[in-house]
This record gives structure tokens, C-alpha cells and sequence, in this order.
């Protein structure tokens, strides 16, 4: 993130009411960029010269899909593969990871002398070379411009709320309240034009883009493609910190961990080079500050945490000024029926949303998902301490006051603050902070109008502060609030017992490990759950279908370019056999069998308790020939199923992407005539192996789905893997919605069996009506437990491109 610029007599941009001008000092752009930055213009959309910026181009050149005019027949055979680019030297083999770069940039390549000795192998070969200069050039220009584009918005709304707010009027004096209001809002409306066109050239529609393209500047995508193009032009040094930038905001992406992993091991770079050229000045001194505070250094702590809390103030005020700006609306279709006023509440009711949300932004990590808890008030908690720790009592009794702003009811700081008031003598005022008083009676305001938006126009709020007053909450979402604390702090128990074995509700069925031969908790595995004669029937059923099933045939891994993976849903199975495709018993075989998988977890682990089925997949993954030589990466990377991992942290976040109403999850294997992908589980650092399971027919391997069991799956070298995944809740609303319609459409072909007697099952094509044997009967009868659900919403249905990303 950029750091804004100055108010200047340029710009004439004024500070905002709510910080003080000695918070608003001039941010400096990331060094790479300014050393590097041309001031040759280039066709497009572009920004103005300033005194201190030249010519920048604006950012639609990293994205050029909103330039088709600027566009050759002869740019569109340009393409960079979606998976990585060998480069061979004598003694090592590197892999760099090659996104697909933007037609506009890869118009400026021809290829060219590989780097020292590095040569490409077609046809993975990247087009980065003569002219791969001016690729790095666009985009450090298109990041640069971004920035000064982010810098324009915050200080045209900042001198606009000055030169046309919102004064106070007398009534006695003033026209009617509505046109005194409007009045306000186009004298705002005009001064942001005009200040947006002085500043940026022209109409300020032109340098609006999609909210898609703003988001790929905001997860650093443009240092994904600059670290390829620095490595082509021998910048090391700059290839390294592009990488790293990325990396640290994406620290899932496995292509380019691997990358970092290479850059290391290469000669010639160094650790400095490791650099974050995005790094936000409030974490970086919030960091320091806990360094310090760990070892009781309390001076150097408070002088790191008084810069955090001074840069986390503006970067929240950075934050807010952007949430007035463009906003794509959500539904065009309902907005075009809404009235004046209703158009304006739903508006304002998401900035105002928008502005709550960046102090969820301000407390994030870039990388993380979760946010640091009660951010601004753990700085006076931690001030307040360290100020007490050099003697000064007087700052430390401050700090202690602003904290009560937050949590008033807090006894031991309110004890605290008793003992200081005693040390320094009653006749020594202490007040809070002023400026953050007036952040908390604002952020009070907002939330206020918020909750009564949620209460009478239906809208919905998701409070990213823990401080808020109950009373300020209504009794309707302290209700649900309520209901999803329970259901997240659910705690999963062991139930596992020797002897388990008996309860099983099939014959035959052996636990071949326990959670303590897994070195776990909530894990084991079972075989002889299929039989020879069912796994083949299964993966005939793979064979015939796969490839139709989701529509992932011949598409790569999400998880890694180095295989291919084919899936199947239930009620897709059931459909191919309806149109022919498939022998119907098979398809029916795949459904009974992932049956039988719910009933054996269920006895297992919940005894009682009626397990439902959440998702499940037929999947099988081949190894793509010709790709496995110096293969570093996983088939499935280590995580766990209802939470994010935080391998760093040692912890794992249930919240949301995550499949948080999962609760126990299984795979059952039907064949072990490849290399490699053995299924693993790890400590929650994400390296430490404690168990592993070789997959076979048969095989059950089933677990609880949270944190304590992280899991993944090791590559696929040679041949194909095939297996069913499943994923089961204990929530009856998240059960699988496709189940209860593969479910009907067995009944309805059921019904016309015996309604015509005579007629002929539907085979498939190709099967030549070869039956397949049932599963082996239960002891008393499978109960199904899938229901219809009201909504896709409701029921937690997921899309396919979604749902590729769970099956192991």
C-alpha cells in the first residue's frame, strides 16, 4: 500500500477534521518504483504531471482487457502458460513460476539471450526477453500510478469535506431541510469533480475501472508478474523483492513459496533483497513495539507503539476517505426500482459499512485473514504498561483512561487507573486521549445508524469490533449472535474407545489404526469397506464419467500444474446414467457406497448423533507425463477442513472462506496402482509429519475435520488416484442439497422399474449390461439423511469452481 501524499498548495487539499495536521505528514513511495519509474508517456489512459511525479501512466495498463482498442491482431499470439517455466543450469534445475502475462506487456517482449546460461525448454518457454524491459517498466508504472490515483482520492475528499460540508444552519434562517441538504450534497458532488479532474486530466470516469482490477492491485498481483520480469533482465535484487512483496500478501500461493525457496539457494543474492516494497509503517512499528515490550525494553516499546498508533490512525483515515469513492452497485436490477430516498439510504448505509470495515483492513496482516483483535485498544493496554515501567505515571494513567473508552466495565484497568491517580495525587487531571475519544463517539454514530438500517430496512452487519455496547445492539442479532458463538465454540470431543470395532454397522469391516497409531486425535482407519469387485465397478464409473462429470477433464490440479484431475458428484453420476453415458448401477454402486462411508463415521465418532452429508466428490488425479522431474510441490498443500491454517501462528481460524460447519471428514480409497500420494497429517506448523496412510481398495480414512488434524497429500508421480471424498456436519442446514436429488431420482427409476416389469434397465453405453454387485447389507437399515434445503444460501451449496478446491 502506497503511502498518501502531502496536502500541498497544489492540490489544495486541507486535513481531515478528525486528525490533527501533524498526522498527515507526506508517505514515500516504494523505493523500486521511484528509482525505476520512466517518464516516457505511453498510449492510454494517463495521468497528469506534478511536481513531483512526471508523467505516470494510469494502472488499466496491467490489465488490459480494459484497453481493447489498444490492441494489435499480431499482441493476441502472445500467452504465457498458467504453470511454471523450466530454466537449466549445469548443476541445478529451476522452476520460476510464469503467470499468464497481460497481452499489452507481452506485446513489448521478442525473445532474446537467456539469463546466464539459464535456457528455456520449449514449450515453456516465457516471451520475456529483448524488449522485456518495457513489460517491467508498464507495470511498475501501472503500480506507481495506482498509488498516485489512491493519493488524488483521499485529498479531494479531504478538501472537499472542508470547502463544502455540511455547516450548521438555524433554522428560523435557513430554506427548508431538504434543500439546504441537497444543496450541501451538490456543492460536494461539484467540488469533488472538479478537484478529481484538475488533478487526474480530464473527466474522472476516465481513470474508473471494475472493482475486480482494483482488487488485483490490492493482493500485489502486478509483483507476481514483475519478479519474472526482473529475473530475464539479470535484476536479481529486483526480482527478489517483487517475489517477496507478493509472497508475503499471498503466502498460500505454492509457486511462488517455491520460488522465494530457489531465490535463497541461488549465489549472488542476498538477504536484503528480501524486502517488502509494500510494507504497511503501522505493522512494522507495531511489530517492533512487541519486540521490544517481549524483552523489557519499555522505552524503545513506546516509541514503536506510539508510531504504530500515529500511522494506524492515518492509514484508517486513508482507509475511509476511499470508501466515498466508485462503488459498483450489487444488484443494478433492484437499484433501478429503488426511490430517491431508499437509493440514498442503501447507499450511504455502505459507506458507512465500508468505513467500519477498514478498521478490520487497518488490524489485518497482509497474508492473514484474521485480524488482530481490539487493535487501537491493545496499544493502550500495552502503553499504559510500558509508561508505568519508565515511571511515568502521568502518561500511564492517560493511557489507562483511553483504554476505559473501549471497555468501560474493566475492572482490573480500572484499578490500574485507580492506582495511578494515587501515585501522581488526586489534584492531576487525567483524561483520555482526546482524539481518540472523538474515534470512538464516531465510530458509536456510525454503528448506531448501522444497526438501525439492520433492524428496519433488512440490511446486514458484521461488527468487526468487540467493544461495542450491547445496549447499542439490537435484541434481534444479540439472538443470532448468540447462536453462532455456540455453534463456533462447539468443541469437538474423543469419543474413540478400544473395542469400537463391535459397534461397526457392517460385517467384515476392520480398524486397521487408531487415533493413537495416527499420533493424533479423532483419526482412523478402516479397510475392507469395498471389495475388489466394487473398487473396479467405481472406477469404471471414474473412467466413463470423470471426464463429463464436473467438466474438469483434461483441466490441471488448483492445487498444482503438475497433474490433472477429473470429479464427480452423486447426482451428476445418476444423470449420465439416465442419459446412457454410464452403466446406472455403477452410478448407483458410487452413491450406495458413500452410504455405507456416513454410516461406519457415524457409529465411530458419533454414536447418537445424526451425521449429515455436507459434499461429496468422485475424484481421481493423473500425473501429467512429462512434468514430474524436479517436482518440489504437494498434490494437495496441508490444511485442515473447517478452518484456516496459520502454520506461523500455530493455530487455525474458523471463519470464513473456510467450511466452518464441517465436522468430520473421510476419504475412501478405490485403488493403489500409482506412486506417490499418500495421504498425511501434520502438527499444525504445517511440516511436522505424524502419520501417514498408504491409500488401497477399500481403505476409510476418517477424521475430524478442525485444526488439530491438518492434512495433505503427497504428489502424484506416476499413474492415476482415485477416491471418493467426503465431507459430513452435525448442522441439519448445511446438508448436501444434490444428495436429495440423486436420492429422487433413484426412488422415480424405482417406481417405473415396478410400474413396468418387463422394461429394460438403462445400462450406459458401452457396458454391455453388466451388473454390479451391491455393497455388503447393513445391520438394519442405512437411513438417508439428506433433505431438501429452502436455498442454495441457506443450504451452503458451493459452486464448482468452489467446490474443485476440496476434494484431497
Amino acid at each position: 500500500m502506497s503511502r498518501p501524499g502531502s496536502p500541498g498548495v497544489d492540490s489544495g487539499v486541507t486535513p481531515p477534521s478528525f486528525l490533527p495536521p501533524s498526522l498527515l505528514q507526506p508517505r514515500r513511495a516504494p523505493s523500486l518504483l521511484q528509482e525505476n519509474a520512466s517518464q516516457e508517456t505511453r498510449r492510454g489512459i494517463c495521468l497528469p504531471p506534478s511536481p513531483r511525479q512526471p508523467t505516470l501512466p494510469c494502472f488499466p495498463f496491467f490489465a488490459p482487457r480494459f484497453l481493447p482498442s489498444v490492441l494489435l491482431p499480431s499482441q493476441l499470439q502472445f500467452s504465457a502458460p498458467p504453470f511454471p517455466s523450466p530454466f537449466r543450469s549445469s548443476s541445478h534445475a529451476f522452476f520460476f513460476s510464469s503467470p499468464p502475462l497481460p497481452p499489452l506487456a507481452l506485446a513489448a517482449c521478442q525473445p532474446g539471450p537467456a539469463l546466464g546460461g539459464f535456457k528455456p525448454a520449449d514449450p515453456l518457454r516465457l516471451p520475456l526477453r529483448r524488449r522485456g524491459a518495457g513489460v517491467a517498466e508498464l507495470l511498475q508504472r501501472s503500480l506507481h500510478s495506482y498509488s498516485r490515483l489512491q493519493d488524488v482520492r483521499r485529498g479531494c475528499q479531504r478538501s472537499c469535506q472542508g470547502e463544502a460540508g455540511f455547516a450548521e444552519v438555524r433554522p428560523a434562517a435557513s430554506p427548508p431541510w431538504e434543500a439546504g441538504f441537497f444543496e450541501r450534497v451538490l456543492q460536494r458532488a461539484e467540488c469533488l469533480e472538479e478537484c478529481l479532474g484538475r488533478r487526474l486530466g480530464g473527466q474522472p470516469t476516465r481513470h474508473r475501472v471494475s472493482r475486480a482490477v482494483e482488487q488485483e492491485f490490492e493482493e500485489r498481483e502486478p509483483y507476481n508478474y514483475l519478479q519474472v520480469a526482473f529475473f530475464k533482465l539479470k535484476k536479481l535484487d529486483e526480482a527478489v523483492s517483487s517475489a517477496h512483496t507478493f509472497f508475503v500478501a499471498n503466502p498460500q500461493h505454492l509457486q511462488m513459496r517455491e520460488d522465494i525457496e530457489k531465490y535463497q539457494r541461488m549465489a549472488g543474492v542476498k538477504s536484503e533483497s528480501f524486502r517488502d516494497l509494500e510494507a504497511m509503517p503501522h505493522w512494522e512499528a507495531y511489530e517492533a513495539g512487541l519486540r521490544h515490550y517481549s524483552v523489557d525494553d519499555y522505552q524503545q516499546a513506546l516509541t514503536k507503539l506510539e508510531e504504530s498508533l500515529k500511522e494506524g490512525l492515518v492509514a484508517l483515515e486513508d482507509c475511509r476517505a476511499l470508501c466515498e469513492g466508485p462503488q459498483e452497485a450489487e444488484d443494478g436490477e433492484d437499484n433501478m426500482q429503488l426511490g430517491l430516498y431508499e437509493a440514498i439510504a442503501a447507499y450511504y448505509i455502505q459507506v458507512l459499512k465500508c468505513r467500519q470495515q477498514c478498521i478490520f483492513d487497518l488490524a489485518t496482516k497482509p497474508g492473514r485473514v484474521s485480524s488482530t483483535e481490539d487493535f487501537i485498544p491493545s496499544h493502550f493496554d500495552l502503553l499504559q504498561f510500558a509508561y508505568d515501567g519508565i515511571g511515568d505515571q502521568v502518561a500511564a494513567a492517560e493511557c489507562a483512561a483511553t483504554y476505559l473508552l473501549f471497555y468501560p466495565k474493566d475492572e482490573a484497568m480500572q484499578e490500574k487507573l485507580n492506582q495511578y491517580r494515587a501515585e501522581i495525587g488526586e489534584d492531576i487531571p487525567v483524561a483520555p486521549r482526546e482524539i481518540i475519544h472523538l474515534y470512538v463517539q464516531r465510530s458509536l454514530m456510525e454503528k448506531k445508524l448501522i444497526y438501525y438500517a439492520v433492524e428496519h430496512l433488512g440490511e446486514t452487519f458484521h461488527d468487526p469490533e468487540p467493544w461495542t455496547p450491547e445496549e447499542l445492539i439490537p435484541e434481534s442479532m444479540k439472538e443470532k449472535q448468540k447462536e453462532d458463538k455456540e455453534k463456533q465454540s462447539l468443541r469437538i470431543s474423543d469419543l474413540e474407545q478400544q473395542g469400537r470395532s463391535e459397534s461397526l454397522p457392517f460385517e467384515g469391516i476392520t480398524i486397521t489404526m487408531d487415533s493413537q497409531q495416527l499420533n493424533g486425535s479423532q483419526r482412523v482407519v478402516l479397510d475392507r469397506v469395498l471389495t475388489e469387485s466394487e473398487c473396479k465397478d467405481i472406477l469404471r464409473l471414474a473412467k466413463a464419467a470423470g471426464g463429463a462429470g464436473d467438466g474438469y477433464r483434461g483441466r490441471r490440479s488448483p492445487h498444482t500444474p503438475h497433474e490433472r484431475f477429473e470429479g464427480l458428484t452423486v447426482l451428476k453420476a445418476l444423470q449420465l446414467a439416465e442419459e446412457g453415458v454410464v452403466n446406472w448401477k455403477d452410478a448407483k454402486l458410487f452413491l450406495q457406497a458413500s452410504e455405507k462411508s456416513r454410516e461406519i463415521v457415524e457409529s465411530y465418532f458419533t454414536p447418537g448423533k445424526s451425521l449429515n452429508f455436507s459434499f461429496t466428490h468422485l475424484v481421481c488425479r493423473t500425473a501429467a507425463e512429462g512434468e514430474q522431474e524436479g517436482r518440489m510441490d504437494l498434490s494437495h498443500p496441508v490444511h485442515a477442513d473447517n478452518c484456516l491454517l496459520d502454520p506461523e501462528g500455530n493455530t487455525c481460524w474458523k471463519e470464513p472462506p473456510a467450511y466452518i460447519y464441517r465436522d468430520y471428514s473421510a476419504i475412501l480409497y478405490l485403488n493403489d496402482d500409482f506412486q506417490g500420494g499418500n495421504l498425511f497429517f501434520t502438527e499444525k506448523d504445517a511440516v511436522t509429519v505424524t502419520a501417514q496412510v498408504r491409500p488401497k481398495c477399500g481403505r476409510l480414512v476418517a477424521f475430524s475435520s478442525g485444526g488439530e488434524n491438518p492434512h495433505g497429500v503427497w504428489a502424484v508421480t506416476q499413474g492415476r488416484r482415485c477416491a471418493i471424498a467426503l465431507w459430513y456436519t452435525l448442522s441439519p442446514e448445511h446438508v448436501e442439497q444434490e444428495r436429495a436429488q440423486a436420492e429422487e431420482l433413484i426412488r422415480q427409476a424405482k417406481e417405473k422399474e415396478q410400474s413396468d416389469p418387463d422394461g429394460e434397465e438403462n445400462t450406459g453405453a458401452g457396458h454391455g449390461g453388466r451388473d454390479s454387485p451391491e455393497p455388503p447389507s447393513l445391520r438394519g437399515r442405512a437411513r438417508s439423511t439428506s433433505r431438501r434445503a429452502k436455498s442454495d444460501s441457506e443450504s451452503g451449496v458451493r459452486s464448482m469452481g468452489q467446490r474443485a478446491r476440496d476434494e484431497f
